[in-house]
């Protein structure tokens, strides 16, 4: 481990601990030894980080203190660079331009080093997945998921019927081969996966569904995990 990613780690375990945390505890943690720690916070204290506290009775980290802007990895970004790329495969250009939005603001803030290794990390994600849908902005789906606001759908099923759904929409489901709309459908009363391809028109409807929210996906994860 990198000592400046070892320094940002220990910042880290004091945030995060609710009581003063001793240097065996945090060395235990790190997998490093108490002495490397102690030198470690005696760095962070001399760089006026407001660390307090003392050896052999615990450290506490000043409440108030914001750690400087994004320090990765190189192992973090790559992560990043991997799981941005793979958002071109949703099918949902409003994720997709959110993505490259995002590494423009992460190239903004990240050292030089980490910057180039982020434009340029040699992983490549195949452009092929879940098709775009014609007759829907999922974008919109996903407000009224977080407004819970329901939605009328027109929609064609594998057998090419068309019908007419009422649905609370309470998740997404990213396939390669389709994007699911998942919800409570109130023709069926029942859960209804609904391909976003096959959605000819979708309308958001006034009509909200807050209090049964968090039930409805509760449930639908409880089915889904067990299925």
């Amino acid at each position: 481990m990198r000592r400046a990613d070892r320094l940002f780690d220990i910042i880290q375990v004091l945030r995060l601990a609710r009581a003063p945390i001793t240097a065996a505890a945090i060395a235990a943690e790190l997998e490093v030894t108490p002495r490397t720690v102690y030198r470690d916070i005696a760095t962070l204290q001399a760089r006026r980080v407001p660390i307090e506290g003392a050896a052999g009775i615990g450290y506490v980290l000043r409440r108030g203190y914001d750690l400087p802007p994004l320090m990765f990895t190189e192992e973090e970004a790559e992560a990043i660079t991997v799981g941005l790329r793979l958002l071109r495969r949703t099918g949902d250009p409003a994720l997709e331009a959110a993505a490259r939005s995002v590494v423009g603001k992460l190239a903004s803030v990240l050292p030089e080093g980490l910057r180039a290794h982020l434009a340029a990390a040699p992983f490549h994600v195949s452009d092929r997945g879940a098709p775009t849908p014609a007759g829907v902005d999922l974008a919109d789906i996903r407000a009224a998921i977080r407004a819970a606001r329901k939605l009328q759908l027109d929609y064609v099923d594998g057998k090419g019927a068309t019908t007419r759904r009422t649905v609370r929409p309470i998740a997404m489901e990213y396939y390669s081969e389709a994007t699911l709309v998942c919800a409570w459908c109130e023709l069926r009363a029942d859960y209804r996966h609904f391909r976003a391809d096959r959605i000819v028109l979708a309308t958001v409807l006034d009509a909200g569904f807050a209090p049964e929210a968090g039930r409805l996906r509760a449930g639908w994860r409880a089915l889904t995990q067990t299925g």
